[in-house]
């Protein structure tokens, strides 16, 4: 058994001084490997984020009167115009009121007319001896007070004419209604749950949290460059695909959540339909969907570039092997930004200029000599959708 040790103990030498000799055999070529140089390049930096679909108007239909439901005019799911009725309640109730309070009005205009016939007489009958004052001052409190009478019974009628018209309840907005609620022939209160919901389809609000981190580093990156104007904001669908229209930025909220340390960030999008199935159009964003957001910059931002395939990380940290004058190869530590899955960003340890080892880096060690040669060049990356 000892002697079975001190042999593997010796393959394990073996082994590690062959790994060695691969790095850099002794008194052998130097190992092949390909390089790329440091340059600045125009890179779109995203920040992503999970996002909720919200409609601009949401309207809770509910009744304004107590009356029994006599129709509902609408097909539930459709899309309705302001102005389209809706629902249409029990009139004649209403009808008889409004007829009454019409009567005790020009019951009133009658007897306002009569009492102006008084006054007026005996506002005559004051120039001879046969007039009184005290006759004059009754006429006329008289007069006075059927007007105000009439005053009141206007507005009874005016009262009655809004109980009326509340019979007949009307689309507040352009939009897709719900399924109502209820059906003809129950009665409806203004204490009555909604009846339906009515909700807006174009455009769209996108709501998503931001922590306040991150926003910070937003804030610092695009407010020079124009703040909303600089950014674009981009939509992936639950089914993976990214949505035809870009959103635009258009409020952050003035509080954080206390809970999560985010704030609410809001931009409107375009939600046109993209088929129409009879009367119904068929969009592809709905109201409290989940969606996936992507911030990014109007404009690319420069920053030094290297081929991600440079990369490599350890417990220390991301770090690059570079060739110095001569042709050893170092280690640098860097700190890296925003990346592509072909392309990273290099905020800090590296220039312009530098050459980086991009290939054959399983033969490179610290201190080693290379025969350097351009790496080969990676594939295009596709642009992103307008």
């Amino acid at each position: 058994m000892t002697f079975s040790l001190k042999i593997t103990g010796a393959l394990w030498g073996a082994l590690f001084c062959a790994g060695a000799a691969l790095a850099q055999a002794p008194g052998g070529p130097p190992p092949n490997v390909g390089v790329a140089r440091v340059e600045l390049r125009p890179i779109t930096q995203t920040s992503n984020f999970i996002g909720r679909i919200q409609s601009i108007g949401r309207v809770d239909i509910v009744a304004r009167v107590t009356a029994f439901l006599d129709k509902v005019e609408f097909r539930d799911g459709a899309d309705v115009k302001k102005g389209d009725v809706l629902y249409r309640l029990e009139r004649a109730p209403f009808e008889a009121d409004l007829a009454a309070k019409t009567a005790v009005q020009q019951q009133y205009e009658a007897q306002l007319e009569n009492a102006n016939v008084q006054l007026e007489r005996a506002r005559k009958l004051l120039q001879t001896q046969s007039g009184a004052q005290a006759t004059v001052d009754t006429a006329l409190a008289a007069q006075r007070s059927l007007e105000a009478q009439i005053l009141g019974a206007k507005a009874n009628v005016q009262q009655s004419q809004i109980n009326l018209d509340y019979t007949v309840i009307s689309a507040p907005i352009d939009g897709k209604i719900g399924a109502t609620a209820v059906t003809p022939g129950n009665v409806v209160t203004p204490s009555t749950t909604s009846l339906v919901k009515l909700v807006s389809q174009d455009p769209m609000y996108v709501l998503f949290p931001v922590a306040v981190r991150t926003m910070i580093k937003l804030r610092e990156r695009y407010l020079p460059l124009g703040g909303f104007d600089a950014v674009v904001v981009r939509l992936g669908l639950p089914d993976g695909s990214t949505y035809k229209y870009p959103a635009k930025l258009d409020f952050v909220d003035n509080t954080t959540q206390a809970s999560t340390d985010t704030v609410l960030v809001r931009a409107v999008v375009p939600n046109p339909p993209v088929q129409k199935i009879g009367t119904t159009a068929v969009r592809e964003l709905i109201d409290t969907q989940f969606v996936n957001v992507s911030l990014e910059g109007v404009k690319p931002m420069e920053f030094l570039a290297v081929p991600r395939a440079a990369i490599l990380a350890d417990q220390r940290g991301d770090y690059v092997y570079v060739l110095d004058a001569d042709n050893k190869a170092q280690r640098r530590d860097v700190k890296l930004g925003q990346s592509t899955p072909t392309v990273a960003a290099v905020e800090d340890g590296l220039k312009v200029g530098e050459l980086v080892i991009v290939e054959g880096l399983q033969r490179v060690r610290p201190g080693v000599v290379v025969q350097a040669s351009p790496a080969t060049p990676p594939p295009p990356t596709p642009e992103p959708a307008p």
